[in-house]
């Protein structure tokens, strides 16, 4: 996994809660929260794309929601690559790497829109994905261990604030550069398009991906010559010796987690890829899918203002009793979103993303909090769940099957597992002593 820290799971080259370390690392986090900001733009451009493809390939819910699946089988298939790449060749030369995939498969996506092809714009999605896995394996589990363990969770909520910023700008990036520049997305719901209409609406994606691809390339310069703090080849090897006197699979506390992440993953990427198709029914809002687009700034600026209150709160609450209170509030939001219907159903939809907020950092940490040298192990398995967001096709089929309003009640059961994680599974078992740099 990234050498991110040393064997006794602190942060390597004297970082950690002492000034000097504060002061040493400041800047190389504030150029982090920028690749949080980036993909989380990115990820979140999807809400709009999807409404847009069910369009232009006239799809159904099934296949709708299996493009962003494709998006999440990547952090599967591409998070151990990801680690012995940062292991081989560093970690600020990886996220130069990264970012370049990451321009490369926007400039496929324009590729996909002047063929149109549904097959290419799901390669080039996974490429996408794939490389923003490899910024997520390092990134999240750096931010972690920077700074005084008891307030990690703070911590990276506060950073994971600036991928809110993000996710909160990419809906109106979207709406207006794609949904408002199609047929399909100033019609209203279930408008039949013309063959010639659907390949003209193919073609409003080329520009925003050609914007995304290169603001890429200029991060990617930027942080190729940035000084970030080198991570010593001394302290791998010494936390490869500590990991073998130890078992992953002792910690309650990551055991439980890998799933909370998997699960609240599926939750979420449903929340967001389905937003613009409910809100735009007509007995919820009957809204273009434009219009809904525009709304959905509201889903994602919650989760931002989420994650700072939430890193405030943390600062003196448990972070797991936080979670709890977040997770139950969302779980009940949804059950309004599912048995109400007109402008209730769907500002209880939004309201989740201010109760999703602090969900996925506050795991991260609580799952890897006590590991000690198996911190880099344990950082990796979280990353991987995030596969989960490749089941958000489950979802899709139960809107095909029962009703795209019906199919949230798969939501509200995820909350459910999120609070049990919260209140019991995230306690720690066998962990190891924090010990100071």
């Amino acid at each position: 996994m990234p050498p991110v820290m040393s064997s006794s799971g602190t942060p390597p080259h004297g970082a950690g809660s002492s000034d000097h370390g504060a002061v040493k690392y400041g800047p190389a986090l504030a150029l982090l929260a920028s690749l949080f900001f980036m993909w989380g733009f990115i990820t979140v451009i999807n809400n709009t794309l999807l409404p847009h493809l069910r369009s232009v390939f006239e799809l159904n819910y099934t296949q709708t929601t299996l493009i962003e699946s494709v998006w999440f089988i990547a952090y599967f298939v591409a998070s151990i690559p990801s680690a012995k790449l940062i292991e081989k060749i560093g970690y600020q030369k990886s996220l130069v790497i990264g970012l370049l995939v990451m321009a490369a498969g926007a400039l496929g996506m324009m590729l996909a829109a002047s063929i149109p092809s549904y097959g290419v714009t799901l390669v080039m999605l996974f490429v996408i994905a794939s490389g923003i896995t490899l910024l997520q394996v390092a990134a999240n589990p750096y931010v972690a261990v920077v700074g005084k363990p008891e307030t990690a969770s703070s911590r990276l909520n506060l950073v994971q604030a600036m991928n809110s910023a993000g996710t909160m700008l990419a809906p109106m990036f979207g709406a207006y550069l794609i949904l408002g520049r199609s047929k399909g997305g100033t019609s209203a719901a279930d408008t039949v398009l013309t063959q010639a209409e659907r390949m003209a609406d193919a073609q409003s994606v080329i520009l925003p991906y050609g914007l995304v691809a290169v603001v890429l390339v200029v991060l990617a310069v930027v942080i190729a010559r940035f000084p970030l703090p080198a991570m010593g080849a001394a302290t791998m090897r010494l936390s490869r010796e500590e990991r073998a006197k130890h078992s992953l699979w002792q910690h309650r506390n990551l055991v439980l987690g890998i799933p909370a992440i998997f699960i609240y993953l599926i939750a979420e990427i449903g929340v967001a890829n389905l937003f613009v198709n409910f809100v735009s029914q007509p007995e919820i809002a009957n809204l273009t899918a434009e219009q809904a687009g525009h709304y959905l700034t509201f889903l994602w600026g919650g989760m931002m203002v989420g994650r700072f209150a939430g890193s405030a709160l943390m600062q003196k609450v448990d972070a797991g009793l936080v979670l709890a209170g977040f997770s139950i509030g969302a779980f009940v939001v949804m059950l309004v979103t599912v048995f109400t219907t007109g402008p209730v159903a769907m500002w209880s939809l939004i309201l989740v993303g201010l109760f999703h907020s602090i969900m996925f950092p506050t795991i991260f940490t609580l799952g890897i909090k006590g590991l000690g040298p198996l911190t880099e192990e344990g950082s990796g398995l979280l990353i991987m769940a995030i596969a989960g967001g490749a089941l958000v096709v489950v979802q899709g089929w139960m809107a095909d099957a029962y009703g795209l309003q019906t199919s949230f009640l798969l939501t509200a059961a995820c909350e459910l597992y999120i609070l049990f994680y919260a209140l019991w599974g995230s306690r720690p078992t066998h962990a190891v002593a924090e010990q100071q740099p």
